[in-house]
């Protein structure tokens, strides 16, 4: 596979990921309960949620970028240029998009994207919550790591960055802060046994 087609290919699985992640999952919200489930207005600027939003923007805009920088001449790191590399980031990516899906369904009706301090949802801890505590945001990662590898230019690696940080900021100072606050005990004690992305990383303790 050439460099060009493995940037059209890369185009596709983006546009795919995006209509599952926030399009598919919006209108099944929609259909469930008349409400789309966004909650990404708040935060002043400056604070750590105005900045994870700007980030995971950014992060979004660098994961079409990337695949467009590479059919505009941008080189595939050292390292990184062989076309098994681009298989894998294929197959990576087909499977952060159908885990995507899955484990937005998962949330049921408490799905959200951002944060209302003044709404309660409830704490949902089954199915691929029993795992880690973000597992929508543990795919998208390894959504990006998949496109990142189909074309694996200095672009697509400033794009994992940014998502890495916009994603900690997100669940560290704004939906973290927010659950022990709404749900308290509940929350400490399913922190305390559950990892944050990865499985018994990231816990909190228990008191």
């Amino acid at each position: 596979m050439t460099d060009g087609a493995a940037a059209v290919v890369a185009l596709g699985l983006y546009a795919a990921w995006a209509l599952v992640a926030f399009g598919v999952r919006t209108v099944v919200q929609l259909r469930r309960t008349g409400d789309s489930g966004f909650r990404a207005a708040g935060g002043r600027a400056g604070s750590a949620e105005w900045w994870a939003r700007v980030l995971f923007v950014g992060a979004l805009a660098t994961g079409f970028a990337a695949p467009v920088a590479t059919l505009a001449g941008l080189e595939r790191v050292g390292g990184l240029d062989g076309r098994a590399v681009t298989w894998v980031g294929i197959g990576v990516t087909v499977v952060g998009i159908v885990a995507t899906l899955l484990t937005q369904l998962a949330m049921g009706d408490s799905w959200r994207i951002g944060v209302d301090p003044d709404e309660r949802t409830t704490l949902v801890h089954s199915g691929p919550f029993r795992v880690v505590r973000n597992p929508i945001f543990t795919v998208m990662g390894v959504t990006a790591i998949g496109l990142a590898l189909v074309v694996p230019n200095v672009a697509a690696l400033v794009g994992l960055v940014v998502l890495a940080v916009a994603l900690e900021l997100q669940v560290r100072r704004v939906e973290e802060p927010y659950l022990l606050a709404t749900h308290g005990v509940a929350y400490r004690a399913y922190a305390a046994r559950v990892g944050r992305f990865v499985p018994g990383l990231g816990r909190l303790p228990s008191s």
